[in-house]
C-alpha cells in the first residue's frame, strides 16, 4: 500500500528561495496543504499546490496549524520556513509549538544565543529543527571533502573563495539591506559558505575580517587545515570584465592552492536532496548549523584591520 503523503505547510511561499522548497515537497511525493506570506500574489504555488489554503496573516496562519492538529489526521507535519532571516527563530518556534517539525533555510538565526534557546526548546518537544545546508550535498563538494579527508590531517591548505552576487537599489531598501534583520552581507550570503568550509576543513582557529561594509567584506579565516582568504560582494563593478561581457552578474570561485573547484552547476536540485536526507532522518540539525552562525556573528561585530597582512586579492 502507498505511503500517505506527509502534510507541510511553508512560511514565506511568495519569496525568492521558497518555490525549492514547493518542488522538494512535490519531487518526495508530499503536500503542501496551507502557506502564509504578506505578499499576497503567490501564482508560483499553482504550479505544484493549486489546493493549498493561503494566509497572509501570521496569527490567522498560526490558528489554523492549532486547528488541523486538534483534528488529528489533518496535522501539519513539517513547516517549511523561508522567511526573513530575522523571523526565522519566531517561525520554527510556531512550528514546534503546533508540534511540527521546522525544516528552516539559512542562516537558522542570526546570534549564536538563539541556538541555545532552540535547543532547550526542541528538548521540550517531540520534534525536531533542520537547517538546510545543501552545500554539504553537492557532488563536487562531497568530493572535496573525502579528498581531504584521505590526505594527511597535517596538511594545511591555501583557499581564496570569492563570491559576488549582484543586486540593485531595491536589496538595500528591503529587509535583507538592514542588518538587524539579514545579518548583513556576510549572513545573508556568506553563510552557507562558511558552513561548507567549516564541514571540510574543520574549526575555527582565528577569524579576522579586513573589511565590512553595506554591500561586501573580506577577511581571513584560520581553520584547522586551511588558510580561507574570502570576499563577498552584492557590487556589480567587483565582476571581472570578462565575465560581464557573457551578460553575467554573478561570480563565484573557489580557489584551492590556485585550482578551481568547480561546483557552478547542480544546485537546483539540491532542495529536493536535503528533503530526502530529511524525511530519511539524516537532515542537518542545531549543532550542524551553530558554527557558521558563530562565525557570520562574530564577523558582523568584528572590527574591520583594513589592508594588513594576508587579504583577498580584490580588496587591491
Amino acid at each position: 500500500m502507498d505511503q500517505k503523503p506527509l502534510l507541510f505547510a511553508l512560511i514565506g511561499s511568495a519569496g525568492y528561495i521558497a518555490p525549492r522548497h514547493m518542488k522538494a515537497v512535490k519531487e518526495t511525493g508530499n503536500r503542501i496543504v496551507c502557506a502564509l506570506d504578506r505578499f499576497d500574489v503567490m501564482g508560483t504555488i499553482d504550479q505544484y499546490f493549486p489546493e493549498a489554503d493561503f494566509f497572509t496573516e501570521p496569527e490567522r496562519f498560526d490558528r489554523h496549524l492549532d486547528k488541523q492538529r486538534r483534528l488529528g489526521d489533518n496535522k501539519i507535519d513539517y513547516v517549511s520556513i523561508c522567511s526573513p532571516n530575522y523571523l526565522h527563530d519566531a517561525h520554527i518556534r510556531l512550528a514546534l509549538r503546533n508540534q511540527a517539525h521546522a525544516i528552516c533555510e539559512k542562516p537558522l538565526v542570526l546570534n549564536p544565543w538563539n541556538v541555545d534557546a532552540l535547543q532547550v526548546i526542541e528538548k521540550e518537544s517531540d520534534c525536531k529543527i533542520y537547517n538546510i545546508l545543501q552545500l554539504r550535498l553537492h557532488p563536487a563538494i562531497i568530493a572535496l571533502k573525502q579528498k581531504i579527508d584521505s590526505a594527511s590531517k597535517y596538511k594545511t591548505y591555501d583557499i581564496d573563495l570569492t563570491y559576488i552576487t549582484s543586486r540593485g537599489r531595491w536589496y538595500f531598501i528591503s529587509w535583507k539591506g538592514q542588518i538587524e534583520k539579514s545579518g548583513g552581507v556576510a549572513t545573508n550570503i556568506g553563510i552557507h559558505f562558511f558552513d561548507m568550509l567549516l564541514w571540510i576543513f574543520g574549526g575555527v582557529k582565528e577569524n579576522i575580517v579586513h573589511y565590512s561594509s553595506e554591500n561586501k567584506a573580506a577577511g581571513l579565516l584560520i581553520l584547522e587545515k586551511a588558510r580561507v582568504r574570502w570576499f563577498l560582494s552584492l557590487d556589480y563593478n567587483d565582476i571581472h570584465e570578462k565575465v560581464k561581457q557573457k551578460g553575467l552578474r554573478t561570480y563565484r570561485s573557489l580557489q584551492l592552492e590556485g585550482e578551481e573547484i568547480d561546483f557552478s552547476e547542480g544546485f537546483t536540485e539540491l532542495h529536493t536532496k536535503a528533503y530526502k536526507e530529511i524525511l530519511a532522518g539524516r537532515g542537518f540539525g542545531l549543532d550542524d548549523a551553530r558554527p557558521s552562525i558563530n562565525i557570520a556573528y562574530q564577523i558582523r561585530n568584528a572590527a574591520p584591520i583594513g589592508k594588513q597582512g594576508d587579504y583577498h586579492p580584490l580588496l587591491k
